[in-house]
C-alpha cells in the first residue's frame, strides 16, 4: 500500500485551519480517533482499578490496553511499561532510584547532543555521590556524536544517550553504543522521544536497557512512558508510599494512573497501525510496516526541503548528519530566530526557534540558549507544506 498523505491528514481536526505545522518535535497535532477514546472513557463509568464492578474492570482494561499498545508499538514486554506525568519525571525518578546503588567513584556518561532531560536527572542524582560524570561530544560541523568506547571503564555504571536528537535530528549508532556499553558491564538509557514518531522501533533490537518517549509526541495525550525489562525493573527499589503496591511495573506509578489519557495511548498506536498497513496480522507487524512507510514518506519530503533551503542565500543549516529524522535547524541571516518565528507564523507556518532544552547542543554549536529556527517533519506534513515553508524562508531572506 502506497502512503497516502490526505487520507492521513483527514482524521487531524487542527489541519483544518490551514496552518502548515512544522513544530511537531514539540509535539505533534492528534487525530480524531484519540480525541474520541480519550472523552468516551472520560464519560464512562470510571473507578479504582479492581475486578469486582463494571467501572473497576474497565479502568483495569483501559491499563492493560495501554501497556500492550505500547509494547506494540517499541517491541518490548508490556510487563514492563511504566507511564508517568512525562519523560522527564520518569527519568528524573529512575536516577534518583538507580543512584542509591551507586558509590563514589563509579562513573556515568552522557552526551552534548541530548536535550536535558537526559542530561540533567542525571547530574542531580549523582552530583552529591561523588560519582564522575563523563561527557561525549559531538562534531558541530555534521552533528555526528563522537562516542567511543574509550569513555567507559570497569566503574561505569550507565550511559544515557539520544535515539534522535531532537535539535539536530542524528540518529547515533544506538545498537553499536550499547554492545561497547554491555561489554563494559553498564546500562543503557536511551531517550526516544525524538526518535519514536519518525521509524520503526525495537528496544531489543536497539539494546537499550531503559528506553523512554512520550505519547504526545506521536498523536497521543501528554504524558510520558518509559519502558524496561520487567526482570531489570525488579532490582530497582524507586521512592513510593507504603501501602502502595510493590509489583513491577506499577512500583515506579505514583499515585492513580490518568485512565483517559492511557485510554488515548491506545488509540494512538491504533492509529499508527493504520497509517498504511500492509499484510502483517498483529498489530505489531502492522506497526513497523506503517512506521516504515512514514520513513520513507517523509525522507522524500525531507529532501525536498534540505534542497529548497540549500538553494536560498542567507540561509544557514546547521548539522549534516548521515542518518537523521527529518528535523532541521537554521537561522535567516540578518534576522534573529524569533524574527523568522513570527514571520512565517503570519504566514500561516508554524516552526519555532529556541535551544528546544537541547540547551547543551546548542550551547556546543556557539548558539547560546537561544538556538535556532528548527522544522520538523511529521506523517501529516504535505508538499504544500514544504513549499510554504520554503516560500516564507525566501521571502525572509530577501
Amino acid at each position: 500500500m502506497d502512503y497516502d498523505v490526505e487520507r492521513v491528514r483527514a482524521s487531524f481536526p487542527a489541519l483544518t485551519d490551514g496552518t502548515a505545522y512544522f513544530d511537531g518535535p514539540g509535539g505533534s497535532q492528534v487525530p480524531r480517533q484519540v480525541a474520541e477514546a480519550i472523552a468516551s472513557t472520560m464519560t464512562a463509568g470510571l473507578s479504582n482499578r479492581g475486578a469486582v464492578t463494571a467501572s473497576e474492570r474497565r479502568a483495569e482494561d483501559v491499563v492493560v490496553g495501554a501497556r500492550a499498545a505500547v509494547a506494540d508499538l517499541l517491541g518490548c514486554d508490556a510487563g514492563g511499561v511504566v507511564f508517568g506525568r512525562s519523560m522527564t519525571q520518569l527519568t528524573f525518578d529512575l536516577a534518583r532510584a538507580l543512584a542509591k546503588t551507586w558509590e563514589p567513584g563509579d562513573e556515568i556518561v552522557v552526551t552534548r547532543l541530548d536535550h536535558d532531560a537526559n542530561v540533567r536527572p542525571w547530574l542531580r542524582a549523582t552530583a552529591p555521590l561523588g560519582v564522575n560524570v563523563r561527557w561525549v561530544d559531538f562534531d558541530t560541523e555534521t552533528g555526528e556524536l563522537q562516542f567511543d568506547a574509550s569513555v567507559l571503564s570497569e566503574r561505569t555504571r550507565l550511559v544515557a544517550v539520544t535515539g534522535a536528537s531532537n535539535l539536530l535530528g542524528t540518529r547515533p549508532d544506538i545498537a553499536g553504543i550499547a554492545a561497547a556499553v554491555h561489554a563494559a558491564g553498564a546500562l543503557l538509557f536511551v531517550d526516544g522521544v525524538h526518535l519514536t514518531p519518525h521509524a520503526p522501533v525495537g528496544v531489543r533490537d536497539l539494546g537499550a536497557d531503559f528506553y523512554a518517549c512520550s505519547p504526545y509526541k506521536f498523536f497521543g495525550p501528554h504524558l510520558g512512558a518509559l519502558v524496561a525489562d520487567p526482570t531489570l525493573l525488579e532490582l530497582v527499589s524507586p521512592d513510593k508510599l507504603l501501602p502502595s503496591t510493590d509489583a513491577v511495573p506499577e512500583r515506579f506509578e505514583l499515585g492513580t494512573l490518568p485512565y483517559e489519557l492511557l485510554a488515548g495511548v491506545s488509540a494512538a498506536v491504533d492509529f499508527i497501525a493504520d497509517l498504511a498497513p500492509g499484510d502483517a496480522d498483529s498489530r505489531r507487524g502492522r506497526v513497523l510496516e506503517s512506521m516504515q512507510r512514514v520513513e520513507t514518506h517523509e525522507e522524500v519530503l525531507f529532501e525536498r526541503l534540505l534542497s529548497g533551503l540549500d538553494a536560498l542565500d542567507g540561509v544557514r543549516r546547521y548539522g549534516r548528519p548521515a542518518r537523521r529524522t527529518p528535523t532541521v535547524l537554521f537561522d535567516v541571516e540578518g534576522r534573529t530566530g524569533r524574527e523568522v518565528h513570527e514571520g512565517l507564523a503570519a504566514r500561516g507556518v508554524n516552526a519555532p526557534a529556541s535551544s528546544f532544552y537541547a540547551i547543551e547542543a546548542s550551547r556546543w554549536m556557539g548558539l547560546g540558549d537561544t538556538g535556532a529556527v528548527r522544522a520538523g517533519l511529521a506523517p501529516y506534513t504535505s508538499e504544500e507544506d514544504v513549499d510554504r515553508l520554503l516560500a516564507g524562508v525566501a521571502e525572509l531572506a530577501r
